[in-house]
């Protein structure tokens, strides 16, 4: 599929984002912060007032007629879910409220349950605080020891590194699968495939994979797997847990209170079978059903067709950036065809500051990030400060893209005069 077809996604979707039509500082948004959130589309803004407007009661606790609709269109939302990402059950899709709680669900439960002072938990220099601070935590309370995969000279995930670090010792490694900050695409499949040779569990972070990659969990091998709906057409406040279904039915409770119980007295209680063994409380309902739209949305496109598209949009961005020889950008870079790593690119510009350039390019409309994109540890290995980060999504287009380029060049050119 070539470019001029593929680019049709965006002239499609377009129109399904009102906000992308918004001007800021009168000129035309050009949204490339898609890494830290994405736009919704109308089917999902839909989604909630629908609820809220014809739907709204609480789920699980009622026969009448509203709170049937509610529960009926809450769980048929985790249906879609796990046809989207190819659990095996739907009991394996627990709701979260993000993937920092995903994470953090797995590390209390599941950790302090199963890991003991000389246990091992392999982690990368990559990852995200998200599936960092949880670990750190465990490992001070159960004396587990924290070891980290470096990265290759191309600054992508060290297989051999990884190898060497595994042991008899190891009980979970727990890996992002596409890097916020370097954009490579780790190998989780060997990664699982290496992990379980040792009986260590394996905990993905697919944050940045599941709005953009097909997802398949039964292929992967995973043991966890963690997402968020913000930053995949859905609404914030909302994202899953995937685990193994044996897996999870061994591991306590993570939160305590209504929705997750069977039978309480006032001296126990018994648990409720998943999913809601681990979804005390009321809900996120809306956001719940919202992200069902999302996934919808996103599978009507077609995950392949996004995927293809985004590598035509990251082969022409690197494209423009070699032009610039002030850019230098982080993380491997991608082949002809754009394929190979994520539609995102971390760089800096010779002695101008992110932060700096982020504020220019705001004034020209272009939204980009700017600073440690919470990979602090990362940005120290890099001997970087902080960087800029421009991220893509099936809506961008190579249009935005020039309007980036210009805008950098004309940021790059502003500063040099000032300073140079």
């Amino acid at each position: 599929m070539t470019f001029t077809q593929e680019k049709t996604i965006a002239a499609k979707v377009r129109s399904d984002f009102p906000i992308l039509n918004e001007k800021i500082h009168g000129k035309p948004l050009v949204y490339l912060d898609n890494a830290a959130t994405s736009q919704k589309p109308i089917a999902v803004l839909h989604a909630i007032q629908h609820y809220y407007e014809h739907d709204n009661a609480n789920v699980h606790r009622g026969v009448h007629t509203l709170s049937t609709r509610a529960t009926d269109a809450y769980e048929g939302a985790r249906d879609k879910i796990a046809a989207f990402i190819n659990a095996a059950s739907r009991q394996e899709i627990v709701y979260t409220r993000n993937a920092s709680e995903a994470v953090n669900l797995v590390a209390y439960s599941w950790g302090l349950a199963n890991l003991q002072a000389g246990d091992e938990i392999i982690l990368t220099v990559m990852e995200h605080h998200s599936n960092l601070i949880p670990w750190q935590l465990i490992a001070q309370r159960t004396g587990a020891v924290l070891k980290f995969v470096e990265l290759t000279e191309t600054e992508e995930f060290d297989f051999e590194h990884f190898k060497s670090l595994l042991s008899d010792q190891t009980k979970l490694v727990a890996v992002v699968h596409i890097s916020n900050t370097l954009g490579c695409i780790n190998p989780v499949k060997e990664i699982c495939a290496e992990a379980h040779r040792y009986g260590a569990g394996v905990l993905i972070d697919a944050s940045q994979s599941v709005p953009h990659l097909p997802i398949d969990v039964q292929a992967i091998d995973c043991d966890w797997l963690v997402a968020t709906g913000h930053k995949m057409c859905g609404p914030t406040g909302i994202g899953f847990l995937y685990g193994k279904l044996d897996l999870l039915r061994s591991m306590p409770p993570f939160l305590g209170g209504g929705e997750m119980i069977a039978d309480v007295f006032l001296d126990h209680s018994t648990y409720a079978d998943l999913p809601h063994k681990f979804e005390a409380g009321t809900p996120a309902i809306a956001e719940a059903i919202a992200l069902g739209a999302a996934v919808d949305y996103l599978t009507n496109i077609g995950m392949d067709k996004i995927h293809a598209y985004e590598e035509e949009l990251t082969a022409y961005l690197f494209q423009q950036l070699e032009q610039i020889p002030e850019v230098r950008t982080y993380g491997p870079k991608p082949k002809a065809d754009g394929s190979g790593r994520a539609a995102l690119v971390a760089f800096t510009a010779g002695g101008t500051h992110p932060h700096d350039l982020s504020t220019i390019l705001d004034q020209a409309g272009v939204a980009i990030r700017a600073g440690h994109h919470c990979t602090q540890p990362l940005h120290r290995y890099l001997g970087a400060q902080s960087t800029a980060r421009a991220s893509l999504y099936f809506y961008n287009t190579r249009e935005e893209i020039d309007v980036f380029i210009a805008a950098l060049k004309e940021a790059i050119e502003f500063f040099g005069s000032l300073f140079g």
